[in-house]
């Protein structure tokens, strides 16, 4: 499984190193030019996350897709040419609220963000009360469900959430949904942060502590199979910890994004069947966006381009379905999006 989620992994950031490549010559290239208009390069960032997440790698393949076809690229117009000029740009962050801040900010143009974190930050709700409103927030597509991980090492001593307390216990970073959802579920264990050693880090340094036996657990919330989890699987004995019966309720009547979900037997090595949360990734962008753009950016993202770069580039690329497009969003469509999706005929 690791060789096979590497291959995924490896093609999942094609796209992205390719876009960075293009997008310095292209800034470069249009240093002192005059804004950009229809068939000139415009540049377009999307905040993802770290790179051994999930985010990284989807976010790089929809780069991909939606990006203008280059000079002397084969292309045929049936299955769809990204957008033209385009130059697409996988930013690494550090997850969903910092890119829902960005995009607000205008320091990017679009980012995937967990539908808790979208709604909360639209709505000036929530972990967003005392920050305000991000109200210019749209949105353009639900991806696909992300999953809540709880990793613990096997011999940590610890089978369930509440033995989690007196541990040292990755939460991942500020400006992170995992961070978020972690809070949520800690709090319906009736555990705050006192109650455990907590390290505000990424996956991937987490990941190393726990081989090392210097963290005795992380949350992660991500699409799986995710990458830092099924690397450690591999170097040591892990669980997946089970969200109590009475948490999980307490949570999904309150919270109606998070959803009752499972990982599969053998996601991980050694790690049966796991009943946990999940939550949808969404892709927003800012109400600033000309609709012409984000109908083209939508349109591109559910061309066949992008289908078969999504469905060989990693494993979750295969979730992100028309279908779906449009489950669990609650704040408003982008006018562009909203024009494709009619179009399409998906919304009425």
């Amino acid at each position: 499984m690791g060789k096979s989620l590497s291959n995924d992994f490896a093609a999942g950031v094609r796209g992205g190193v390719r876009a960075w490549a293009c997008a310095g010559a292209v800034l470069l290239a249009a240093a002192g030019a005059p804004p950009a208009q229809s068939q000139t390069p415009e540049f377009f960032r999307i905040g993802t996350g770290g790179v051994d997440g999930t985010y990284f790698p989807i976010g790089s393949l929809i780069a991909e897709g939606i990006a203008g076809v280059g000079k002397g690229e084969d292309c045929a117009p049936s299955d769809g040419c990204g957008v033209a000029g385009l130059i697409a740009v996988p930013q690494v962050s550090n997850g969903s609220v910092a890119n829902v801040e960005g995009v607000a900010a205008g320091e990017l143009e679009a980012g995937l963000a967990q539908a808790d974190v979208v709604e909360w930050a639209y709505s000036g709700t929530e972990i967003f009360a005392a920050k305000g409103r991000l109200s210019g927030l749209r949105a353009v597509a639900n991806l696909y469900p992300e999953s809540v991980h709880i990793v613990a090492r096997a011999d940590a001593g610890i089978s369930e959430v509440g033995d989690l307390e007196g541990k040292r216990v990755a939460l991942d970073e500020p400006g992170s949904g995992t961070l978020v959802d972690a809070r949520l579920i800690l709090l319906a264990h009736s555990l705050g942060g006192d109650d455990l050693e907590p390290e505000y880090i990424k996956p991937d340094l987490a990941r190393a502590k726990l081989k090392e036996g210097t963290l005795d657990a992380m949350f992660v919330v991500s699409g799986y199979p995710t990458r830092s989890i099924a690397k450690l699987a591999e170097e040591v004995d892990i669980r997946l910890l089970v969200i109590g019966e009475s948490a999980k309720r307490a949570i999904t009547r309150k919270y109606g994004f998070l959803t009752a979900g499972v990982i599969p037997a053998g996601t991980y090595r050694g790690v049966p069947e796991t009943p946990t949360l999940q939550v949808g990734a969404q892709l927003v962008v800012g109400e600033a966006s000309g609709e012409a753009l984000i109908y083209e950016v939508t349109k591109a993202l559910w061309s066949a381009r992008t289908r078969r770069l999504l469905d060989s580039g990693h494993p979750r690329g295969k979730s992100i379905r028309l279908s779906d497009s449009l489950e669990g969003i609650t704040i408003p469509l982008h006018p562009g999006a909203e024009r494709f999706y009619r179009e399409a005929g998906v919304l009425k």
